[in-house]
Parts: structure tokens; C-alpha cells; sequence
């Protein structure tokens, strides 16, 4: 039987904008760490709460974005969120904590692997690398540390709700300086969390 890839579900509201940026720049992390080995250990997806814009391709300014960053915008096609995407999600980042919400409503056994994006970067230094199962370049090794991390980040967090400050603002209709903002402070999570994901 075939191991899963270790699954990040990224969320927010329309998926073109935040949810998309964060799926293809984490991808980019992985593979800036491990090279082409990044698809075989780590699935990386996203989806929207609603379901306005389900089969349109990245807003152009965050697809630029990710672009510029090194990641690949193309081949990409917006969503709604469904309760069998949680089922198969091991780690849920969402853009706000409303989203958490819904995410709660729709499956309420992911909500100790559902976390918003900037609340889920403020734990993870709280963790210790050392103290997960060793990283190995397998699809096992890695699905089994990640695992463990999620763990980690939800037995530091307890019960204390997300602070607003967690939130990822909505750049959509708003310039590429907005994106790019937005974009940095997607990265502030998703780069750390490669690095201690992929060893």
C-alpha cells in the first residue's frame, strides 16, 4: 500500500487570491529544500469557502506574485471547499480565523489540524525540531513528521483562540504592492514550516 504525501489545504474565501499564493509558494519552499524529490513527499492545495469563482485560473496580480518569486502560477484552477478536501487535508491553513469557523462547521474533527496561516507561523518556533520523527527523504519519514508537528503546533496552542493579528488581509482588487505585502507575510509562515517540515 502506498504511503500518502503529507497534504496542506490552504483557505480562503473566493481561491484566487491568498489560498493560491500560499499553495504554490509553499511548493516553492519544498522545493528550493529538496529539488524535484518536493512532489513526491508534499501536496500542497487549496480551496475557497465560496464557490464565485470555482474553475478561474489566479488573479493575475497574485499569480505575478508567485512568479516573481519563483514558484509556478500556471496550471492552477479555483474551488469550493468540500468536506472530503478536510478529510484529506492533514494540515488546514486558512486565511482568517472566520474561515476556522467554517472549516468547524463543515468538519468539526479537523480543527486540530486547522489553523490560520499567521497563527499556525507564530507557534511553530515553539516546537522543537529535534524532538519529531527524523526527517528522511521518503514519503513515509515526511508524512510521519509532519504529523507530528501538526501535533506539536495544536498541543502549544491548547485552547486559545487566533488573535485578529493572525489574519491574512484580502488583497483582491487592490494593487501589486498589496499582493506583494500579502505575499511576505505568506511566506513568513510557509518558508519556516518547509525548513522544519523537510528536515
Amino acid at each position: 500500500m502506498s504511503v500518502p504525501r503529507f497534504t496542506v489545504l490552504h483557505v480562503c474565501m473566493g481561491n484566487i487570491c491568498r489560498s493560491p499564493m500560499a499553495e504554490r509558494l509553499l511548493a516553492r519552499a519544498a522545493h528550493e529544500l529538496v529539488g524535484e524529490q518536493a512532489e513526491k513527499l508534499l501536496l500542497t492545495v487549496s480551496a475557497g469557502t465560496g464557490g464565485w469563482h470555482a474553475g478561474e485560473a489566479m488573479n493575475p496580480p497574485a499569480a505575478r506574485e508567485v512568479h516573481r518569486r519563483g514558484g509556478q502560477p500556471t496550471g492552477f484552477t479555483a474551488r469550493r471547499l468540500l468536506g472530503e478536501h478536510l478529510d484529506a487535508a492533514d494540515l488546514v491553513l486558512t486565511a482568517t480565523g472566520d474561515q476556522v469557523d467554517y472549516v468547524r462547521g463543515l468538519r468539526p474533527d479537523a480543527v486540530d489540524r486547522t489553523f490560520v496561516l499567521g497563527e499556525f507561523g507564530r507557534l511553530l518556533p515553539q516546537v522543537d525540531p529535534a524532538a519529531l520523527p527524523p526527517y528522511a527523504p521518503e514519503a513515509e519519514a515526511v508524512y510521519a513528521r509532519g504529523v507530528a508537528l501538526v501535533e506539536a503546533v495544536a498541543a502549544n496552542r491548547g485552547e486559545a483562540a487566533p488573535r485578529p493579528e493572525d489574519d491574512l488581509d484580502d488583497p483582491w482588487g487592490r494593487g501589486d504592492a498589496y499582493f506583494g505585502r500579502t505575499a511576505d507575510e505568506i511566506d513568513r509562515t510557509v518558508r519556516p514550516f518547509a525548513a522544519v517540515l523537510l528536515g
